[in-house]
């Protein structure tokens, strides 16, 4: 399933990501300090999982701290793994 018109939410208050799937809520949480946002854990719901939307939620949540100029600071294992995999988003990081 494509994933594109589902928005993600910054709920601030929770310091998370959200996306809204089935009714269920799928996240990635974040600490913000100063210019830089440290990405600590994405959590998809055990039933949703396999679809897609953990990969859907880092996209969208880079797109978000690229307009946001922020630097990002991946300490989720996931967020790692999809920056391995998608280098082009590598400069939010600082590290190009």
């Amino acid at each position: 399933m494509n994933y594109h018109d589902t928005p993600l939410i910054n709920n601030e208050a929770k310091h998370s990501f959200e996306m809204t799937v089935e009714g269920q809520r799928a996240f990635i949480d974040y600490q913000l300090r100063d210019n830089k946002i440290f990405l600590v854990h994405t959590e998809v719901p055990k039933q949703l999982q396999g679809r897609g939307i953990a990969a859907a939620m880092v996209e969208k949540a880079f797109q978000y701290i690229e307009a946001q100029h922020l630097i990002m600071v991946p300490l989720c294992p996931y967020v790692v793994h999809y920056l391995e995999q998608h280098s082009q988003w590598a400069y939010l990081t600082g590290d190009y």
